[in-house]
């Protein structure tokens, strides 16, 4: 499994982490390391392939992926 940062915006608190964490923890394919404030750490067998869905599901979450 590869692994794949993803910085994000607008996260301030444990409570941003919390919510993110729990919009990615729905997202198939995909295992969390690291969710902190401003980033989130996921492994994936092609992280490329679950980019996109990890992307929406921060989204969702009232975030903005940056990168």
């Amino acid at each position: 499994m590869q692994e794949r940062e993803i910085r994000i915006e607008g996260m301030s608190c444990q409570h941003c982490v919390m919510t993110v964490r729990e919009s990615l923890q729905k997202v198939p394919g995909i295992t969390l390391k690291v969710v902190r404030v401003g980033a989130v750490v996921f492994s994936a067998d092609d992280p490329g392939a679950a980019l996109d869905r990890v992307r929406a599901a921060i989204i969702e979450a009232g975030y903005t992926p940056t990168n």
